[in-house]
């Protein structure tokens, strides 16, 4: 039996990944963290009596739980993860927003205490995918871009599923501009780049995450697409990595190492 903490249990996948942990067998949710959970709520947030509530990281006793889930927002997750492995908590995140020093930092640090955890970008199979097949289109299709749309209330830009996507299409192409030469009447409208791949953040409401990866060719294009139209589509990927965490001797990147 593993026991669980969830750091932003309150929020809209946090509840998710709640709902899903009280429906394991051997998984047992045994301590939360959100900064304004009151004891009261409990029965709101699906939490039972002997869940232990945090309100802050410092409060966290750190011998409560064996993996630390985190769906917190992107100021938050370097510390949290840092806290969890400094206190032996497997870590598994689905908060993007990490910079690729906060990685190394992380993964150096889980190698030296040989604990196991998880980055996923999306734990959803379609965008686990669409990054699979970008990757091996890209090899053949060098001018790219790549559009991500998101709820209104995300709090990051790109997505990390979006940047994760640019880099793994970075590492089979050469170095390529589509147009070099190119002039923005208007900052910013071209989108971010990364290493010569435009990456488009769209923000509205009734959106949940959606990504389109668009390949140009002479005379042909291709488009790469995925659509999670509901957040309890993550949840499969969540479950996976809960039950396989144990298995890692350091932290990964990405729900497909686990795969």
């Amino acid at each position: 039996m593993a026991n669980v903490l969830i750091a932003g249990a309150t929020g809209a996948m946090g509840q998710k990944a709640v709902d899903l942990v009280n429906s394991m067998v051997n998984i047992e949710l045994t301590a939360v963290l959100a900064p304004h959970l009151m004891s009261a709520d409990r029965e709101q947030y699906h939490l039972g009596k002997n869940v232990q509530v945090f309100n802050s990281l410092t409060d966290v006793d750190p011998s409560v739980a064996d993996i630390w889930l985190d769906f917190t927002v992107p100021s938050a997750v370097y510390d949290n993860v840092k806290y969890a492995l400094n206190n032996d908590m497997m870590p598994v995140v689905g908060t993007t927003g990490l910079t690729d020093k906060q990685e190394t930092e992380l993964i150096e640090l889980s190698q030296q205490k040989q604990l196991g955890g998880l980055i996923a970008p999306n734990f959803g199979m379609s965008a686990v995918l669409l990054m699979k097949f970008a990757r091996e289109a890209a090899k053949y299709f060098p001018d790219v871009e790549i559009i991500e749309m998101h709820h209104a209330d995300k709090k990051d830009a790109p997505s990390g599923t979006a940047l994760s996507t640019a880099k793994l299409i970075d590492q089979v192409r050469k170095s390529h501009e589509s147009n070099p030469d190119e002039t923005e009447s208007l900052a910013g409208v071209r989108g971010g780049d990364y290493h010569g791949i435009k990456i488009h953040s769209v923000r509205l409401p009734g959106y949940i995450a959606h990504e389109q990866v668009l390949f140009g060719g002479a005379g042909e294009a291709l488009t790469i697409r995925q659509d999670s139209f509901d957040r309890q589509s993550f949840m499969s990927g969540v479950k996976v990595a809960l039950e396989k965490v144990g298995n890692l001797d350091h932290l990964v990147v990405g729900l497909e190492k686990i795969l």
